[in-house]
């Protein structure tokens, strides 16, 4: 009896390890309806099957000496995107600046960005775990969650920015026989059908995706360079000028940072023994895209100030930008627009994929639902959402983007501290994934998460809000993502080794 007792006693150990949560929301209790959901998506050529569950080594891609290239390509595509465009538009149309304090802004603020997209992106390969599950080795199982529910929200927000700038472009396209909410549910569509078959069909179109897009983008630079206006010098008092810069550096640098929570989501199909610096190098050489994009964007808003012809196409929308630029083009700038609007696709689809996953990521009764619920949902929900501010796109760019900033920033810098202060030479065991009892307690996570947010709210300049440090700069300044991450860069190394000395875990 004594075996068999120590024998049962082992097996009810595995048992208890391996649950997330109590036993009657055990994920074993699914099998047979998930096992229904792959047997139906099987007969789908092309539909990816897997969930959140880590990418074993037998299913990784074996290495290839295109590898490399194939991540730069596809970051490449999903940077270079019409909706960047809009975004840099904003520090000379909006803001007010002239063409080289935009352009510095933009080139920094967009650069640091895409270190940080590149240094979250090697824990693809490395652990074959989406971002925000890996993120549970860094900040805890339950803390880890907050940030999947707003990354949701996050990415339903840039699918709604995306659908309106396609939908405007398709709707002066067809010179308004096309209505924006048309072309709003095209986008849509669209982005539903590759996010919904998953990785395979996503990486194959993005290979090829930026080249029809590089080509359209070299021929407005040629027509509308000419039109750029690089004299003007910034509006505004210094102090407000100065403000201004560094509130359209922080939105640059939040363009690029909106990617970080997804960066590693499109890697864990490649082998681990993927060089981390190469890894890190070609993402942030792919992520270049944005910067391209951006200081497009940056170059039309002095244009439509500069020219008068320019002025009277501008409608005030992103699609009434770009056609300005395509207008001396005639029939053919109409086509070049059409291929920017086909690109947007490349920048939402990647965004609706992986809000499915972190809708799976917020619990095992959320990952028993087939992934491709969850891209339906999200997908309705962001196109409702941009049906109804189609006509308010440049407020909701402006507000929009560095609330984004201020989360994924505070989050980041608890990964990088616990990663390099308090993990350095230690492996990770990627099989505890779903174990919370294996897995950091997170209550100095948890907290420097709310301290990052003190700082973030004291230090923001937003239209429906101004905390009490931005009202004492001159002018005002937006300082919310950096007194986020200050705040946290502070609050987290004491309150981690407090958990460690009595929690040790």
């Amino acid at each position: 009896m004594g075996p068999d007792i120590e024998k049962d006693q082992r097996v009810q150990q595995v048992r208890t390890d391996s649950q997330d949560e109590p036993e009657r929301d055990n994920p074993s209790t699914n099998l047979v309806q998930k096992s229904r959901y792959e047997k139906w998506a099987e007969n789908i050529s092309g539909l990816e099957v897997r969930g959140i569950e880590p990418i074993p080594l037998e299913e990784r891609r074996k290495p290839t000496k295109w590898a490399a290239l194939e991540m730069l390509v596809m970051w490449f595509s999903m940077g270079m995107a019409i909706n960047n465009i809009t975004a840099g538009s904003m520090g000379t149309l909006v803001m007010k600046l002239s063409y080289k304090d935009a352009v510095i802004c933009a080139i920094c603020g967009n650069l640091l960005g895409n270190v940080a997209v590149g240094y979250m992106s090697t824990w693809g390969p490395r652990s074959g775990n989406r971002t925000l599950i890996v993120a549970r080795y860094f900040m805890g199982y339950y803390p880890s969650k907050v940030c999947c529910a707003l990354n949701i929200l996050t990415n339903l927000g840039y699918g709604m920015m995306n659908c309106v700038v396609g939908g405007q472009l398709l709707s002066k396209v067809s010179g308004g026989h096309v209505s924006v909410i048309v072309g709003i549910i095209i986008v849509a569509l669209a982005s539903w059908i590759m996010a919904t078959f998953g990785m395979s069909v996503f990486q194959f179109y993005e290979r090829i995706a930026w080249l029809p897009q590089l080509m359209v983008l070299c021929i407005m630079a040629g027509t509308a360079w000419p039109q750029f206006d690089f004299d003007t010098a910034s509006i505004g008092p210094p102090e407000r000028v100065n403000a201004k810069r560094l509130s359209f550096f922080s939105l640059c640098f939040s363009v690029s940072l909106a990617w970080v929570p997804i960066a590693a989501d499109y890697y864990v199909y490649y082998p681990p023994d993927i060089k981390r610096w190469k890894t890190w190098t070609v993402t942030v050489i792919g992520c270049f895209s944005m910067m391209i994009t951006i200081l497009m964007g940056v170059g039309l808003g002095t244009g439509v100030a500069h020219n008068p012809q320019w002025a009277a196409i501008y409608d005030g929308t992103p699609g009434g930008l770009l056609m300005a630029a395509y207008n001396r083009l005639g029939a053919f700038g109409s086509f070049c627009a059409i291929v920017n609007m086909v690109g947007v696709v490349s920048n939402n689809a990647p965004g609706s994929y992986s809000m499915s996953m972190n809708f799976q990521m917020l619990g095992n009764f959320w990952q028993r639902i087939p992934r491709p619920v969850f891209t339906i949902l999200t997908t309705v929900i962001y196109a409702g959402c941009a049906i109804g501010g189609r006509n308010s796109l440049y407020q909701i760019f402006g507000n929009f983007l560095p609330l984004i900033g201020y989360w994924v920033i505070i989050w980041l810098m608890i990964v990088i501290e616990q990663d390099v202060l308090f993990n350095r030479g230690r492996d990770y065991d990627w099989s505890m994934w779903n174990n919370r009892r294996k897995l950091p307690v997170g209550i100095a996570a948890g907290i420097s998460f709310l301290v990052g947010w003190a700082g973030a709210i004291v230090g923001m300049d937003q239209a429906y809000y101004t905390g009490p440090v931005a009202k004492a700069v001159t002018g005002g300044c937006e300082l919310g993502i950096w007194l986020g991450a200050g705040f946290t860069i502070l609050a987290y190394p004491p309150l981690r080794m407090l958990e460690l000395r009595f929690i040790d875990r």
